[in-house]
């Protein structure tokens, strides 16, 4: 692994294994200055797969999620590529349950060219996106409206949500741990989600590689429950291993050409 983005995935498992590192250690390991590596460290902290401080660089927050006006922008060619996958694996005249998420908002776009779909969702910016195709049946949740992403949660939300069996669930998540343990920042958040598995046949998982090694505080599952992961990258080994022996496929969205 090399260039830039490779020096970078390297600093981020160098953080994780030690907990912090300092900007003039990485700059040694690295064989560049240390202007390179504040560059570096500003990059993977606007992604959420680090925390800055001063002087070094440590583990980002598992109590609080990015932004959601930057979480829009991060890995913007990762997530399409993720959704035109997802797509590409779910037949016309499909029931889906969608959660709440930038990632799965990629998958709405994606379906769009889809016929006769019926919908459930947790998600405002997904219902009006898939409200589009004049197809679709879009099934809202009631609930509380989360003003940061448009999110649904509450009671309200998982008691419609289990009046259905859908075909497939389409869910995102904020961090995946090595052990295949599905996490999130919003323990509501996570019991819709768990309502929303509970009630599909099948369960896709839409997650680009800076969800792998993350950490958040909420335990939503783990991967033994899914059918499908889609991503953007293989996994790293330690999270391979852990699939083995599970009936999840991994589906990888190669980069275009």
């Amino acid at each position: 692994m090399s260039g830039l983005g490779g020096r970078r995935n390297l600093i981020v498992d160098l953080v994780r294994r030690q907990g912090f590192v300092t900007i003039e250690a990485l700059a040694t390991h690295f064989d560049v200055t240390p202007q390179t590596i504040r560059r570096d460290i500003n990059e993977l902290a606007a992604e959420g797969r680090l925390h800055r401080y001063h002087g070094g660089a440590g583990l980002p927050s598992s109590t609080e999620n990015i932004a959601y006006s930057s979480r829009q922008v991060m890995q913007q060619d990762e997530k399409r590529r993720i959704a035109a996958l997802v797509a590409a694996h779910v037949p016309d005249y499909a029931s889906l349950c969608i959660n709440i998420g930038t990632t799965t908002e990629e998958v709405a776009r994606a379906l769009l060219g889809h016929e006769g779909l019926s919908v459930i969702t947790n998600n405002l910016n997904v219902a009006s996106i898939m409200a589009a195709n004049e197809g679709f049946q879009v099934v809202v949740a009631g609930g509380v409206v989360r003003s940061r992403d448009r999110g649904i949660v509450g009671e309200a939300a998982i008691d419609l949500i289990r009046q259905f069996r859908v075909d497939i669930a389409v869910i995102g998540i904020s961090a995946i741990d090595l052990d295949g343990t599905l996490l999130d920042f919003d323990y509501r958040e996570v019991r819709v989600a768990q309502t929303i598995i509970a009630g599909a046949k099948q369960v896709y998982l839409a997650a680009d590689h800076s969800k792998i090694g993350r950490r958040a505080m909420a335990r939503l599952g783990h991967l033994d429950q899914v059918d499908a992961l889609f991503t953007d990258r293989p996994l790293p080994p330690s999270l391979a291993r852990v699939l083995a022996g599970c009936k999840t496929k991994v589906q990888v969205a190669a980069e275009s050409g």
